[in-house]
């Protein structure tokens, strides 16, 4: 049976570029520590500069504002609580919104035990975020704001590059987990006027279990891993040079191809929303235009979301229900509720997230089953009536 993968939102696979690129500087004894003083040492640092020039170049940062970190999360948390900790002697209030992924929320919430205050700006019916309610949520304690530049299950993108010119106006820092777009779509951290943005190799086609944390000259940020000197002195340990090395690959391969990989993603996109017509009572989530090219988040009413995912498995074609740090919750998707879907419509969503290798001919084939397993699953349901 042919797997078909659509859920590129929880993980990319690995390019087979950087995969050949990561097995080459293993093979060529890839052994070396960045932070030896011999020769072995000086040829990994030489290598850990190259990636991290290659990472900057992606997002328009300096090398030296690049810190490589485990993955997106721990980005997340060390731009998050390292700010908090800096800055706790100018106030402990921290602006979001209430349609984060769960390292964001999380985070903020093990603060909030330590006595830091916490305000969610809401969002409009697209997940769209005003940024006039982040400028009337600023108080004279607000150390920092953190906004995600793309939603991670309805694929909203947020005007971060006008949140960030009122928080520059107004002396505050600005965090963006850009794990979902970096990569993807075009990121500029000066464009965006950001302080602190996160990214996850994974992706965009990089190794799984690295990342990136932009800090912004002159940010003051507390490191979360203390031992030795490494990262500029902001994250100590020895850097995962293989993973980093696969990373940088991706990086470059994705600014190079950007254009392309868009122009397939939304090609596949509109194809699918067209084959989505067939399907009665079906609700699309997320901005219509602004959003990220290869993801389609939809409810279908009368049905539950797992039950549909579990019968296009065994068929082979791979979905997610909401985000993947979020899987195994029963709860509906808080970001569904913040854009005003009912609990039950709420439980009822797919998402389809494509990849540069998906066809439209994989998508008439994932159709034709999701078409008969929402037919067979209404026609069980009592809340279901034939039209």
């Amino acid at each position: 049976m042919e797997l078909i993968y659509f859920d590129h939102i929880s993980g990319t696979p690995l390019h087979p570029l950087v995969k050949e690129v990561m097995i080459k500087y293993i093979e060529e004894g890839g052994f070396g520590n960045p932070s030896s003083q011999h020769r072995i040492g000086d040829a990994a640092i030489e290598t850990l500069e190259d990636a991290r020039t290659k990472v900057s170049a992606l997002i328009n940062a300096k090398p030296e504002e690049i810190v490589f970190t485990s993955g997106g999360t721990e980005s997340v948390n060390h731009a998050i609580k390292g700010v908090a900790f800096a800055r706790a002697k100018k106030g402990k209030h921290i602006i979001t919104s209430n349609i984060e992924h769960q390292s964001v929320s999380r985070t903020l919430r093990v603060l909030m035990g330590m006595g830091y205050q916490v305000t969610a700006v809401p969002v409009d019916r697209y997940g769209m975020i005003d940024p006039s309610d982040v400028e009337k949520a600023i108080r004279d304690d607000t150390i920092l704001v953190t906004i995600m530049h793309a939603n991670n299950e309805i694929g909203t993108i947020e005007p971060i590059a006008e949140i960030g010119k009122t928080t520059r106006e107004r002396g505050v820092l600005l965090h963006t987990d850009a794990v979902v777009s970096c990569g993807n779509i075009p990121v500029d951290v000066e464009e965006m006027n950001v302080d602190l943005l996160s990214m996850a190799a994974n992706q965009f086609y990089g190794p799984p279990g690295v990342g990136a944390l932009f800090i912004k000259e002159k940010t003051p940020i507390y490191p979360l891993i203390d031992g030795g000197t490494q990262e500029n002195n902001k994250r100590a340990g020895t850097q995962n040079l293989i993973g980093i090395v696969g990373m940088a690959k991706a990086a470059e391969l994705a600014r190079l191809d950007m254009p392309t990989r868009t122009e397939h993603l939304l090609s596949l996109k509109r194809y699918f929303l067209e084959q989505l017509k067939g399907i009665d009572d079906i609700v699309i989530n997320g901005h219509p235009e602004k959003s990220l090219p290869g993801l389609v988040s939809f409810s279908v009413e009368y049905v539950e979301g797992e039950s549909m995912m579990i019968m296009l498995d065994e068929k082979g074609i791979c979905v997610s229900t909401r985000s993947a740090c979020a899987s195994g919750s029963l709860r509906a998707s808080h970001v569904l509720i913040a854009i005003g879907s009912d609990y039950a419509t709420a439980q009822g969503t797919l998402l389809f997230s494509f990849g540069i290798d998906n066809t439209k001919a994989q998508i008439d084939k994932a159709f034709d089953v999701l078409k008969d397993t929402v037919a067979f699953l209404r026609n069980i349901s009592p809340l279901y009536k034939k039209k």
